[in-house]
């Protein structure tokens, strides 16, 4: 497994160092250890880890969901949230969240292991998703586009629809161009068009 540098938020000294101790002992870098949900959010923003570690039972105004859920906002980070609540409820609202792992308290190290490797695992899955989705959708609008240009071709020169596609790919390797951009400017054209002969 990846050697990961982990933010640790947990307000019992006692456990918050047994924690550090294990993750030292399973290869990874502890950041550091806030003992409230806005420390860890400052915590996480400055020190940008790869992984935070969160009780839910903290000091302060707020406990660790509502501090893991306000860094989520900001920025994608595996969270594995660790608590001495057994609740149902909790575990909906962790993964609703975002929150990549949970684990009870107590715990061992070969059982923190597990949790932060499904964690990270679950949390990488997840952004290559995202990756992938955003991808696709540019593909859906980069096609919508050559096709909204091909209309306006088809429709001003009266040329077939293989015709305008043609075209297209023409210029846009004379003119060294990607053929969305290409598409985009061709339809910007069409809309002014219109709008002279809508003045005129």
């Amino acid at each position: 497994m990846d050697r990961l540098r982990i933010v640790i938020a947990e307000d019992d000294a006692f456990i918050s160092s047994s924690l550090a101790a294990m993750l030292q002992n399973l290869g990874h870098q502890v950041l550091g250890c806030a003992t409230c949900g806005n420390d860890a959010e400052l915590m996480i923003k400055s020190m940008m880890p790869d992984l935070a570690i969160m009780d839910i039972r903290m000091e302060g105004d707020r406990d660790g969901l509502a501090a893991a859920e306000r860094v989520l906002r900001d920025a994608p980070l595996p969270i594995v949230i660790v608590t001495a609540l057994n609740d149902a409820g909790l575990i909906e609202q962790a993964d609703l969240i975002g929150v990549s792992g949970y684990i009870l308290k107590p715990f061992s190290q070969n059982q923190l292991l597990s949790a932060i490797a499904l964690a990270w695992s679950r949390f990488k899955q997840i952004q290559t998703l995202k990756v992938q989705i955003e991808n696709l959708q540019e593909t859906i609008r980069a096609r919508k586009l050559i096709e909204q240009a091909k209309g306006l071709l088809m429709a001003k020169e009266g040329i077939t629809e293989a015709d305008a596609f043609k075209r297209i790919q023409h210029m846009s390797r004379n003119q060294n161009i990607a053929m969305t951009r290409l598409a985009e400017a061709i339809i910007m054209t069409g809309k002014i068009m219109n709008a002279k002969r809508t003045t005129d």
